[in-house]
């Protein structure tokens, strides 16, 4: 059975194709720039080089039409017919309190996804876009939507509760969602697998360290906390946004600047973080490489960035009473030497104890980098949201034939 994943955003579209009796991925893709004449495709098959393709692409609908005829390609495409496709998985950021796994779409769960537009207002409509336009071409083939937020359902009201008046949360919904659950819930699986133990025994922390950033407590197979809130705002210090700030600082803020309440959400959210301290970059691989050039704010944005990294991490061990493993994963995450080191190295109390040498190797597999006397298991797992995706999809659709 072959599963189309998708993931539609504003102005992109990407994709990947996978035969589930082998949960191998087909054929991957992307299309950037919707909505120009000058529309980026990009294609990966097998380890073939990548082939790149502009052409105008006014609308997602277009684009999808567009990665159809990229399948059936008789160069590189996969399918003999766009037939073979059995079932559509779609990544959806938020699914509110609605969606706690993954769910067959049907216009109920359209009409649900468009009352979350609020709470995500940039990924939400563009995720509906997506789905329509599938429809329009694919109108027999089930599609299954599968939520970032869906994995972090099962955090307790204490944990997902904000301390305002609990009237706010009643009308409005405004509570701890999380975000990068797919992600989260992956990792967590296959450190399990790799530990060789079930996950229904491990206390796991997955630390997601991209552009965006999370932490997550795993414990049972189930997340007991995330450090992102009701937005992807809140938690740890990110790219571009702040993470955890002293909530006053908004008023006192535009007490003291001429700015609009959305002029300091943007200054928030696209302005702070590792490019607001360090006044360099928000890729971490270039503060990194002004810190080794002996530049103060790109030393100081490190060193921030880092220690909240390693207060998360020493407080979801308490909100478990232990840890057994560490996962790092995420851009960041997998390829980051220096950063894995720095955050290790002063949590030794926690039983952790990395392995300098294979915490050095340069490789994109699974990998332990932890010495074999660790008492606590520290991994990095590249992260594969959309075979997750896949394999809810397929067996949602298993279940219900």
């Amino acid at each position: 059975m072959k599963v189309l994943v998708i993931n539609s955003g504003s102005s992109s579209l990407k994709f990947q194709l996978y035969e589930m009796t082998n949960e191998m991925m087909l054929i991957k893709g992307r299309i950037e720039r919707i909505g120009s004449e000058t529309a980026i495709i990009t294609v990966e098959r097998d380890e073939r080089d990548e082939i790149r393709l502009t052409q105008e692409i006014i609308h997602h609908s277009d684009a999808v039409r567009t990665m159809l005829k990229l399948l059936i390609h008789e160069d590189y495409g996969v399918l003999e017919h766009i037939s073979e496709i059995k079932a559509v998985g779609h990544r959806i950021v938020h699914g509110g309190e609605w969606f706690r796994s993954a769910t067959l779409i049907n216009s109920d769960v359209e009409q649900k996804i468009r009352q979350l537009y609020d709470l995500a207002p940039l990924h939400n409509p563009a995720h509906m876009v997506g789905i329509q336009a599938v429809t329009g071409h694919m109108p027999d083939v089930p599609q299954v939507a599968v939520f970032d937020t869906a994995f972090h359902q099962s955090i307790s009201q204490k944990a997902y509760l904000y301390p305002i008046p609990l009237s706010l949360y009643k009308k409005y919904g405004i509570r701890r969602y999380g975000f990068h659950g797919t992600s989260h819930e992956y990792v967590s699986r296959r450190a399990a697998q790799l530990l060789n133990k079930p996950i229904e025994h491990l206390k796991i922390v997955t630390c997601h360290l991209g552009n965006g950033a999370s932490c997550a407590a795993v414990s049972g197979g189930q997340s007991m906390d995330t450090s992102m809130g009701m937005t992807p705002l809140e938690g740890l210090m990110m790219g571009t946004r702040s993470g955890d700030i002293d909530s006053a600082i908004i008023p006192f803020i535009l007490s003291k600047e001429d700015l609009t309440i959305n002029e300091v959400n943007s200054m928030l959210n696209k302005h702070s973080g590792l490019l607001g301290i360090s006044g360099i970059s928000s890729d971490v691989r270039e503060v990194q490489q002004a810190a080794t050039d002996g530049d103060p704010r790109a030393i100081l944005t490190l060193e921030m960035y880092e220690y909240r990294i390693r207060k998360y991490i020493g407080a979801y061990s308490a909100v478990m009473n232990g840890i057994d493993a560490l996962v790092f994963t995420g851009g960041v995450g997998e390829n980051s030497v220096s950063l894995r080191r720095n955050v290790c190295e002063q949590l030794t109390f926690l039983g952790l104890m990395l392995d300098a040498e294979k915490n050095t190797e340069r490789t994109q597999t699974e990998r332990f980098i932890s010495t074999e006397s660790s008492p606590v298991s520290i991994l990095v797992i590249p992260t594969n949201e959309e075979l997750l995706i896949a394999q809810k999809t397929f067996s949602l659709l298993e279940e219900t034939n």
